[in-house]
């Protein structure tokens, strides 16, 4: 019950958002420029239409199983992003439209046609400036790349100099993202020949039951230490222990509040998983501690944690981890609402140090939502760890 609470929640705010969205666009695009009266009518109905659509088409997949949803709510999320990105374009072109304006007439501006005649302009320039950025972000929604970054940690010894680690995060399978996506993920995993995997949380938006056969290419992850997994805030929203265990049964090891030894060459590093900040509101028995986590590690040892959300980083600080590897953000995923997230989290993307501490935030490999992506591409991360002495 508590998981369909936050669920319905989250819908409310979010058709709040795209309803106000549609407005905007109806007002810049239609009422200003003109346009006439049945025109104004079937296109005031098309928008409200789409406005309200999104709730109730994730409500709906919610309700059946992905392969079955997967065809009407893959357009109703494309357009999504295509509107969220067009009022980002209309309101950049309103502003411009405004401050000529106001330059050019000052405070009473222009006379009713030649106002209509610049908003017409302002139209024409905002549909031709976000269409052709959300071609761009769909074109880019299809795409992984592998990013490459190293991270020097003082405390690891050379005997573990050159590990690798690749982060997978954010996959999101479900009604959009399926097999056939997450068997191109794991090839080209397993190219990198990583001596660990890290999945760092949203793997799935559906039960088990729906997604046994989409997520099985997981089992065919291959790494020298095996592949690790910590759960994120949408595992809540689909049943997260039927996940933890299911994905135990694939060889993949569920890092829950606790900590493995990865040794070699005689030297150990140790890897740290927590529960999700979202888990303890949801699911009776999850929660995250990372004081449990890291409980009995020798604190000579370097040590690597995964947390699906950056804020974790506070923690990380006060118990001496070394490297933090999160998700969550997908660093905005449509340009330039990652400045949103930056109210919430502290990273949204890229390696930053806090005090000695380090953490990477993934821009995510698959996407949440709308398959669109906007100066945020989609990643398979290759990171390397490096001796300092």
């Amino acid at each position: 019950m508590q998981r369909w609470t936050s669920l319905l929640l989250m819908m409310l705010v979010l058709a709040g958002v795209l309803v106000a969205g549609h407005y905007y666009l109806w007002t810049q695009l239609i009422r200003d420029t003109g346009v006439g009266f049945p025109t104004r009518r079937v296109m005031i109905g098309i928008l409200a239409a789409l406005a309200v659509g999104f709730p109730a088409a994730v409500i709906m997949s919610r309700l059946v199983p992905p392969s079955s949803s997967s065809r009407w709510i893959t357009p109703v999320y494309l357009w999504i992003g295509v509107s969220t990105v067009l009022v980002l374009s209309v309101a950049a072109i309103d502003l411009v439209r405004g401050a000529y304006s106001l330059a050019a007439f000052g405070l009473g501006g222009p006379d009713p046609d030649r106002r209509r005649a610049v908003a017409r302009l302002a139209a024409a320039a905002g549909l031709t400036i976000g269409l052709g950025a959300s071609g761009w972000a769909a074109l880019e929604g299809r795409r992984v790349r592998i990013k490459r970054i190293e991270v020097p940690l003082k405390k690891l010894p050379m005997a573990l100099d050159g590990l690798s680690i690749v982060q997978l995060s954010d996959l999101h399978i479900g009604p959009v993202i399926g097999r056939g996506f997450v068997e191109r993920v794991v090839a080209m995993a397993n190219d990198l020949a990583p001596d660990i995997v890290a999945i760092t949380g949203d793997l799935v938006d559906a039960t088990v039951e729906e997604l046994s056969g989409e997520v099985a290419p997981l089992a065919r992850l291959t790494s020298r230490f095996g592949t690790f997994f910590v759960t994120g805030n949408h595992e809540y929203f689909a049943d997260a222990p039927g996940w933890c265990q299911h994905l135990g049964q694939l060889g993949v090891r569920v890092l829950r509040n606790e900590h493995v030894a990865i040794e070699r060459g005689g030297q150990v590093l140790h890897l740290a998983g927590i529960d999700d900040y979202e888990s303890e509101r949801i699911e009776v028995g999850h929660r995250p501690d990372l004081a449990q986590a890291v409980a009995g590690r020798d604190p000579s040892r370097p040590l690597v944690l995964l947390a699906h959300q950056p804020r974790a980083i506070h923690d990380a600080v006060r118990h001496g981890v070394d490297l933090q590897l999160s998700g969550h953000t997908h660093g905005g995923q449509l340009w330039p609402l990652g400045w949103l997230q930056r109210m919430s989290q502290p990273v949204v993307a890229g390696l930053k140090k806090f005090n000695d501490t380090f953490l990477y935030v993934s821009c995510g490999t698959g996407s949440s939502g709308p398959p669109m992506r906007l100066a945020a591409p989609a990643e398979i991360t290759h990171i390397t760890l490096r001796a300092t002495s």
